[in-house]
């Protein structure tokens, strides 16, 4: 989840955020991770619950001026404020499945997605419609970070990142919970806005530009592309997220 944060096994642990809504959004869900905030003095008033939650609970606050903050982040999009935050762990695949309430429900597994702006992006609108979890492969190096987080304005603490185990496995106990998967692909697919969408889904996203493994896209039970005029090959992956997500929701207008 970093930028600028230190490398080796308390990187591992912890995260550097920026932005308001990504540091609100943690301080919302689960403050007791909150280990460390900067900020600029224009944002004292705004920030008055967390900085007292702060002092109540020892957690140590600096106001440090615009430039320490830029280094801090990284990034020159701060927005006033930056936070070092202790990690969500994944879960387990068989975990998450456990929390998985009956009817109609969407995951997406993100096969090779890397980009963080684009992780981001998908993370924003996945909280919007209403995604269960993300599901990263177990080979996968994907992890949040402090761009992915501010992009998402949020929406990274809205839902878990679930680590599979091996694919035949966890396509096993996908389909045992009652989900049925769609490779999202450019060539070859079926309409998304014809076809029928079941109610417990999994949309398999691959990576930009290599697109997703040819065995895994062959093991799912779809096969769906976005009809477009042609004039450009295709979307990205977090545009093209955005548009499958609300097919979904359109279809299944019960759902979460």
């Amino acid at each position: 989840m970093p930028a600028a944060a230190p490398e080796g096994e308390g990187a591992n642990r912890e995260l550097r955020l920026y932005g308001r809504n990504a540091v609100e959004a943690v301080f919302a869900r689960r403050p007791e991770a909150i280990r460390k905030v900067y900020l600029l003095e224009a944002r004292i008033p705004q920030l008055q619950p967390l900085l007292k939650w702060c002092a109540a609970n020892r957690v140590g606050y600096r106001v440090v001026a615009e430039d320490d903050l830029r280094k801090l982040a990284a990034s020159a999009h701060h927005e006033g404020i930056v936070a070092d935050v202790l990690r969500d762990p994944p879960l387990g695949l068989g975990d998450w499945l456990r929390t998985v309430a009956d009817g109609p429900r969407c995951a997406l597994w993100l096969d090779g997605v890397g980009n963080p702006h684009n992780l981001g992006a998908i993370l924003r609108s996945a909280a919007h419609f209403g995604v269960s979890a993300i599901l990263l492969p177990a080979t996968s190096p994907l992890a949040l970070s402090g761009a992915a987080a501010r992009v998402a304005e949020g929406g990274a603490e809205a839902l878990p990142f679930v680590r599979l185990g091996r694919q035949d496995n966890a396509l096993a106990q996908l389909r045992s919970a009652g989900f049925q998967l769609a490779a999202t692909v450019v060539r070859g697919g079926d309409d998304l806005f014809a076809a029928r969408l079941p109610d417990r889904l999994v949309y398999v996203l691959g990576a930009e530009g290599e697109g997703m493994d040819a065995d895994l896209a062959a093991a799912c039970d779809l096969r769906l592309g976005i009809p477009g005029t042609g004039a450009v090959e295709s979307l990205n992956v977090a545009a093209a997220t955005a548009v499958l997500l609300a097919q979904w929701r359109q279809q299944v207008p019960a759902a979460p």
